[in-house]
């Protein structure tokens, strides 16, 4: 079966098919959802999804975007929801200096504190970077952040993040935006990622990959990303899948 490990099935535009979608994915042989946190609605949102479809892990955390709408409260409330059945990870979390939706101070701030906190629950971090990469790592180096591990989704950085990731052993997740005909550097970089390093995603309902680019993204197309990734590594697809299923397993704890 596939995972795909990075998605968001709370979304609104899933309103009135959600569980349509997520029958679509499991007849493609997506045996397995991530969906994820990115602030405290949306993650309490996920952590109900995971306790009605056993099929479905969920994450918590706020995302660069939302942190400036953090409360004295949320952190309580997220520590509680963090210990919820079907909670694999927190996150996603991180800086993103490309959209400033938060003041940049506030994201590092805000950064170090949910590294913080991820590492007290112990559960692996999922990383949102986006023009931000040397703050990125030394956030992470200076927070110790390479104790609980994670994962950087959706990643589309140059050859240098993908290095520091991997050497603070930290996962790399790739989405649609492998498909994408611009992508040749991401291309080439994601032949260089060892195989067992590598997640898959669709990041839904975002970044739909080809041929459907264009249309709203679901988890049954994670199985387009496998693919690419295979041709570009000169595996089988199923060889692909078989270990990306593994590596998100084991990153996340998955039984």
């Amino acid at each position: 079966m596939l995972i795909d490990s990075h998605c968001h099935i709370d979304d609104s535009r899933y309103d009135a098919d959600r569980e349509a979608i997520i029958q679509r994915a499991r007849d493609a042989g997506v045996g397995h959802f991530v969906t994820i946190g990115c602030d405290l609605e949306t993650s309490r949102a996920a952590v109900a999804l995971a306790q009605k479809h056993p099929f479905i892990s969920a994450t918590v955390g706020v995302h660069p975007h939302e942190v400036k709408h953090i409360k004295d409260t949320w952190y309580d409330e997220l520590r509680a929801l963090a210990k919820s059945k079907g909670v694999v990870a927190y996150g996603e979390i991180g800086l993103d200096y490309h959209y400033d939706h938060s003041p940049r101070e506030v994201q590092r701030a805000r950064f170090r504190e949910q590294v913080q906190l991820a590492r007290e629950l112990c559960l692996p971090i999922i990383i949102h970077t986006r023009e931000a990469q040397e703050d990125t790592i030394k956030i992470l180096k200076e927070e110790k952040a390479g104790a609980v591990g994670g994962v950087f989704h959706c990643f589309s950085g140059d050859t240098w993040l993908a290095k520091d990731a991997l050497d603070l052993g930290f996962y790399l997740s790739f989405a649609g935006v492998i498909t994408f005909q611009n992508a040749t550097m991401l291309r080439d970089i994601a032949k260089t990622v060892p195989l067992d390093r590598i997640l898959v995603e669709t990041d839904s309902p975002y970044l739909t990959p080809v041929p459907y680019r264009g249309k709203r993204n679901e988890p049954a197309y994670v199985r387009h990303v496998a693919e690419k990734l295979a041709e570009l590594h000169s595996l089988s697809p199923q060889q692909v899948e078989d270990a990306t299923t593994q590596n998100t397993k084991r990153l996340f704890r998955i039984e």
